[in-house]
């Protein structure tokens, strides 16, 4: 039997309200997945997964991916998750297709692309609340966090056993904030730090895509597993950067479409995620050789999903002029030579001029937990860099406890049988890691 298919996943609608500020007002449908324990009388209660993204669906990691966690935790725990509102099957975020294939790149050359993109962020919000509904202004972090508090009210436990991964981390730590006393166990997994101004937000992004590059080149130094040579690797991206800028490189997932600087860092980051370093060397080598493609218009109909307006109520990201957008974008540059657009830049272009309300800002963890929380991070992660996880550990004070990965990618769990072993002792034993522990990096598959 597959073990995907043992126990069967069981599915649930929740109803919570629309805004938790008031609860006695309209309600929506929150979907939630559970799969039991696999030994009732080894049961410790309910693991809560916190999906990422923003935008990933945590009724699909429980009902296609549960092989996530250890056969050890599934013995232990039900296995939760949810599609956090505004994503999936939770009241999800619509908009226009046609409109969404319009949106324009988060890479601004002049004043006329910064007025442009504002236009098309109010145009677009305003379609979106359209055909979303009233949940629409009730996205951010905080709302969710009191979706959290209903669902383990729910699941009749005392207290909240939870494991959040990237954009997951924020529910976790401000469930902490929120709701000391509830805490059996948290994990912070590839940790999120909203304690960041504008300038940080976007300094730290291009740091860590930068290492993360780097630790990619220095490995196809050492290997014969990469087909590319080391010191020819920088000059290659830099001329596939120049081609995607003249509109000269095809998607590989769409060759009728162009991919522009943006996407092609995009795509390079999510072998680096992995990292799936052979494939992204054959990537940029296959793409070396490509011929320019013969693009077509697409003008999908309909409606399509958007989930990553969530940042314009989690986060206030200002930026009041182009000049100051151009000076962001510059500093990048030179903090990162080949990441100089990292994934975060989209989240500053998405919402300028947004007329959505940030009901949940960045500030530091105020945490007073009985547990302290457990934060863990690669060494050298594109996304939430590990820059993101000293700063957190630093907020928690001896509320919280890093353990480190000193290995590669976006995630510690299922890279490294260490980290693994003592985040399952952690959840299902409450025993917490030594402070400056690290777990000896495993080289990534060839």
């Amino acid at each position: 039997m597959n073990e995907n298919d043992r126990p069967a996943p069981q599915c649930a609608t929740l109803e919570v309200p629309v805004d938790w500020n008031n609860p006695g007002g309209p309600t929506f449908g929150l979907q939630l997945a559970r799969r039991t324990t696999t030994d009732k009388a080894a049961r410790v209660g309910s693991l809560v997964f916190g999906p990422g993204g923003p935008g990933d669906s945590g009724v699909y990691r429980v009902r296609e991916g549960v092989g996530r966690f250890s056969d050890n935790l599934r013995r232990h725990f039900d296995i939760v998750s949810f599609d956090p509102r505004g994503v999936a099957g939770s009241n999800p975020v619509r908009c226009s297709a046609a409109l969404l294939a319009k949106a324009p790149s988060p890479i601004i050359k002049s004043q006329a692309q910064y007025d442009a993109t504002i236009a098309y962020n109010r145009l677009l919000a305003k379609d979106c609340r359209k055909h979303t509904g009233p949940i629409f202004e009730h996205l951010d972090s905080l709302q969710t966090v009191r979706d959290l508090e209903a669902i383990r009210k729910a699941l009749g436990d005392d207290k909240l056993t939870f494991h959040g991964s990237s954009y997951g981390t924020m529910l976790g730590s401000q469930y902490a904030e929120e709701y000391p006393q509830k805490v059996r166990a948290v994990v912070l997994e590839s940790t999120v730090d909203h304690s960041l101004n504008t300038r940080e937000f976007l300094n730290t992004q291009a740091e860590s895509a930068q290492d993360s590059f780097d630790e990619f080149v220095k490995w196809c130094g050492r290997t014969t597993s990469c087909v590319l040579h080391e010191g020819d690797i920088r000059k290659l991206w830099a001329d596939l950067l120049a081609r995607a800028d003249r509109g000269e490189l095809p998607n590989p997932r769409d060759p009728k479409q162009a991919l522009t600087p943006y996407t092609l860092s995009f795509l390079a980051t999510k072998f680096l995620k992995d990292p799936s370093w052979p494939q992204l060397a054959s990537a940029l080598q296959a793409l070396e050789t490509s011929k320019p493609p013969v693009v077509e218009p697409n003008t999908p109909a309909g409606l399509g999903q958007n989930p990553m307006l969530v940042f314009c109520q989690d986060w206030n990201l200002p930026v009041r002029t182009y000049t100051e957008y151009a000076r962001h974008q510059r500093r990048m540059a030179r903090i990162a030579p080949e990441m100089k657009y990292p994934g975060g830049l989209i989240a500053v272009s998405t919402c300028l001029g947004s007329p959505l309300k940030v009901g949940n800002p960045q500030h530091r963890l105020d945490v007073h937990t009985e547990i302290p929380l457990l934060v863990t991070n690669a060494l050298h992660d594109p996304v939430a860099g590990y820059n993101w996880a000293t700063a957190v550990a630093r907020q928690l004070g001896r509320h919280g406890v890093l353990l480190t990965y000193d290995g590669w990618g976006h995630g510690t769990y299922n890279s490294s049988p260490c980290s693994k072993a003592l985040i399952d002792n952690y959840l299902i034993d409450q025993v917490v890691p030594a402070r400056g522990l690290h777990c000896p990096a495993v080289e990534p598959a060839s």
